[in-house]
């Protein structure tokens, strides 16, 4: 059965929105100007792309990402090799890129649940703020990867929803503070 796992860049206030300098928001690029750029921060991400099985997305991160992390073969080869799912109801196959593998289309989350009762290795969910919080709220995210900046930004997507709803428990499975002030945090959830 796969571990789903959300991964995420998030700042102190849970903004998860356009950490990469993705364009239209105000605070885009982040993660690059907020503190100072350690090698040792992303480490957790190198570890990800290695362990990963599969990739799950949204409809406007996938669009995103398939336009651009094709090209980057010596940053993603593993990711850009592996297959991806991207959760839609919108998406059609004919607009699905070509050069990026094997890529399936899901349109709800119970195909989403159904995934996760397959056999297969981890598979990591980035971006997709709408999606993780839908899949977080649906109780079928096993496991968050996060690497907290110590900034504020007041608006943007949030990695968590203000859904009323019974309290999810967290087990930290590893913790890691850098001299930069980011901190890493691998939560499993509790079942």
């Amino acid at each position: 059965m796969p571990t789903l796992i959300s991964t995420a860049f998030v700042s102190l206030d849970g903004v998860v929105e356009a950490p990469g300098g993705e364009p239209g928001y105000r605070n885009t690029n982040w993660t690059e100007t907020s503190v100072e750029p350690l090698p040792e921060v992303y480490a957790l991400k190198e570890r990800e792309q290695e362990e990963s099985a599969a990739m799950l997305l949204g409809r406007v991160s996938y669009e995103a990402f398939s336009q651009v992390w094709p090209g980057m073969t010596e940053e993603f080869p593993r990711y850009n090799a592996m297959p991806k799912y991207v959760v839609s109801t919108t998406l059609r196959e004919e607009e699905l890129v070509d050069n990026w593998g094997d890529i399936t289309i899901l349109r709800s989350l119970d195909d989403v649940a159904a995934l996760k009762e397959t056999d297969g290795g981890p598979i990591t969910i980035h971006g997709s703020a709408t999606l993780t919080r839908n899949l977080s709220d649906a109780g079928l995210i096993d496991r968050y990867h996060l690497l907290v900046f110590p900034v504020l930004l007041g608006a943007g997507k949030r990695l968590f929803s203000t859904t009323d709803k019974d309290a999810q428990r967290l087990r930290l499975l590893e913790a890691e503070s850098y001299p930069n002030g980011v901190q890493k945090n691998v939560f499993e959830v509790i079942r």
